[in-house]
């Protein structure tokens, strides 16, 4: 797989505190990069310092093989709180962007109407964009960071401000565009990391404490169990006073954790079936990546 973008060391201080410190990440040519942590992890910075916006204090950025310089139009950003002009029509406040991204002047139109179409504004292309709702200035965001085509996207929290249909919506315009786009994305909504990712990268306090494949990761912090869903909470309690395996309860549901395969589904059955106890489902599961991240933030306390 092709390296698209390669972050070495990048480092910025303010004063004596270390906003981001000696981060190394790379990215691949067409695939999907979360950049995950709690508040204050640097991941903002991070997403400026790659956007151009700001200017690191050490550390370097190569993308497609040069050093990061004049390299604006490969980029598109979409910042967490995208801000806009609202006297403008949705198809001007575009074709000012691409006329600022250096589109070719007879393109401009075209481009920006295309663009207005693939992210679902094109019936609002002429309306004025103070009258949009927050959803749909989201969609504009989009639009402008991908109007010059750009080889690298950076979306800092893209469908945060989002009800569920839309950040359903914006989900699978973002996986159409991977298929010519490298997306690097800060989110604190798990679910959507777990649906949309190639590689993970968790930052806490400025530094990068984990990083991998959704699979490297899931395995190294797996944590595979059993999930017993029983009629009532009482009954859950009752089995993992018997369980013969260290079990767990949450509500009406228990947990068997599994330690080198075992026990075996077949031997869980055979317990439950012995019990007399009344339940409704048992499945295997894993841990979420909502767990993994409390894991790997509890890991670097």
């Amino acid at each position: 797989m092709k390296t698209f973008l390669h972050v070495q060391a990048l480092t910025k201080e303010y004063g004596k505190e270390k906003a981001v410190n000696q981060v190394t990440f790379s990215l691949y040519k067409n695939t999907a990069t979360a950049l995950i942590g709690p508040n204050g992890a640097g991941k903002t910075t991070t997403l400026s310092i790659l956007a151009g916006l700001l200017k690191q204090t050490s550390g370097s950025v190569v993308i497609d093989g040069d050093i990061q310089g004049d390299i604006r139009s490969e980029i598109g950003f979409l910042p967490q709180y995208p801000q806009f002009y609202s006297w403008l029509t949705a198809l001007e406040f575009i074709e000012m962007v691409a006329k600022l991204s250096g589109i070719d002047g007879k393109m401009i139109k075209s481009q920006s109407v295309r663009t207005l179409d693939f992210v679902g504004l094109a019936d609002a292309k002429n309306k004025k964009v103070g009258t949009f709702s927050g959803g749909m200035k989201q969609r504009l965001g989009l639009a402008q960071a991908i109007v010059h085509k750009p080889g690298l996207l950076l979306l800092d929290e893209p469908v945060s401000a989002l009800d569920p249909m839309g950040r359903r919506e914006v989900l699978n315009l973002l996986k159409e565009l991977q298929e010519h786009t490298t997306i690097l994305y800060s989110t604190h909504i798990l679910n959507d990391a777990e649906e949309m990712t190639d590689q993970l990268l968790f930052l806490r306090k400025g530094e990068l404490v984990e990083q991998g494949s959704l699979k490297e990761v899931r395995d190294k912090y797996a944590n595979p169990q059993y999930r017993i869903l029983f009629a009532d909470t009482e009954e859950a309690a009752k089995f993992v006073e018997i369980s013969p395996w260290p079990a767990r309860q949450e509500n009406e549901v228990a947990f068997v954790h599994l330690e080198d395969k075992k026990p075996i589904m077949n031997e869980v059955l055979q317990v439950l079936a012995n019990s007399n106890l009344r339940l409704s489902k048992v499945e295997r599961a894993s841990a979420s990546l909502e767990e993994i991240f409390l894991q790997v933030v509890n890991k670097h306390e």
